[in-house]
This record gives structure tokens, sequence and C-alpha cells, in this order.
């Protein structure tokens, strides 16, 4: 599992390890579920959600904060790529140009690694990737895009709880949390973070508890495993 506790140095090393040795594995028989997308409402548990998913299924796991580094490196993001082979790059490059022209978009330097890093981790699969728009790059096959909500009490309830704040703050760093997350996928990919089409399965955690929910989640990527 991937966490922040790592330079990103080190977690791209042994991931890229990682990857190599996987490719060398016999997999034939092995039912491969989808790549995780998790988009979530701040204070929803999407997080903790994401990291019960990666542990019970062995899924690597990539948080936001990861995402955004590597794509904010040059020379990090082009070593991800490279680690695909030539035909993994050409499908990759396609895909990403096919994004660019539907989505109307016109991505600046960070996206274009952004889309680089996130599409090179779906090629290699067996992975949740929470945020930075993952659901809008890579393509239907082998994807599941899911989305945690909850109402805006239980949000701020779970926030003051786990960061041991005052109503009023949780409730600040809800509304600025979510304000910035509707800006980034606004700029980025022209789309509404909160509109339901853009997922797959959406997860209420008002009335469902994480184990309950990662056992949904789980039957959900059975469904759509390859």
């Amino acid at each position: 599992m991937i966490t922040k506790t790592r330079s990103v140095e080190q977690i791209i090393e042994e991931q890229m390890l990682k990857w190599q040795m996987t490719r060398k594995e016999i997999t034939d028989k092995k039912i491969v579920l989808p790549v995780i997308t998790v988009s979530r409402e701040p204070g929803s548990g999407g997080r903790i959600l994401s990291q019960a998913l990666a542990r019970k299924h062995g899924l690597d796991m990539f948080h936001q904060e990861v995402l955004h580094e590597m794509a904010a490196s040059t020379k990090v993001s082009t070593a991800i790529l490279e680690t695909l082979d030539e035909r993994g790059i050409s499908v990759l490059e396609d895909s990403i140009s096919a994004l660019v022209h539907d989505r109307h978009l016109w991505p600046d330097r960070y996206l274009q690694h952004l889309m680089k890093v996130i599409g090179t981790i779906g090629k290699h699969g067996n992975a949740v990737i929470v945020g930075r728009g993952a659901n809008f790059i890579l393509p239907p096959e082998g994807r599941l895009r899911l989305r945690v909500v909850a109402p805006r009490d239980v949000r701020i309830a779970h926030v003051v709880r786990d960061y041991d704040v005052s109503r009023d703050e949780a409730k600040r760093r809800i509304i600025r949390t979510e304000s910035d997350r509707r800006a980034f996928i606004r700029k980025y990919f022209n789309a509404d973070i909160a509109d339901p089409q853009n997922y797959d399965l959406i997860i209420n955690t008002e009335v469902l508890t994480i184990d309950t929910a990662v056992e949904v989640v789980g039957k959900a990527a059975d469904l759509f495993a390859n």
C-alpha cells in the first residue's frame, strides 16, 4: 500500500520495482479487479473507505497528495510512463488525445503529467486512486468510478471527531475543501464533481458503515472484473 510516510522518490522506486516483478508473474487465471477511482465529499469517510478497500483486496493505494506530487514533477511523471512498453505508451497517448478532444480540454503541463501518471497506473491496474479527477482520465474498460457522500451535518460531525476541532472550524474546512475540489474538476475537466452521471456507484456513509461499504464496492468490482 502506498502512503505519504515515504518520499515520492521512494514511492516511485518501490512501485516501479513492484510493477516490473508483477509483469513476470503468470496471471492468466487470476480475476483482475478494475482500478477503483474514488471521489469523495470532505468528511464522508472516503479516504478511510479507500484504505479499507486496498487492504482487503491487496490493491496499491494512490492518495490525492501523492498523485499531485507525481504530476508536479517532470522527472517523476516521465519515470512512471517509462514503466510501460512501447505499445502501452502508444495506447495511453491515444487515450489521452481522445480525452482532450472529447472534453475540449486545454491541458497545461500539470494536467499533461497528471493524465500520464494516472493513465499509467490504470494500465498497470490493481489500484485504488483517490481524487485528482482519475474517474475522468481512465477509459471505461477496467475501472470502477466511486463517489462517497454524506449529508453535511454528518460530515461536520466526522471532522469534529477526527480532528478535534470546533463545529464551526469543521464546517469551514469542509466548505473550503468542497470549493477547492469543485474548482479543480471544473478547471481541468470541464465537469461537475457532484454530477452522479460521472460515477458508477455512489456510497452514502450516513447509512452504510465502512465495513458494509467495502463489501458493497467489492461486489460491484467483481461484476466489473475482466
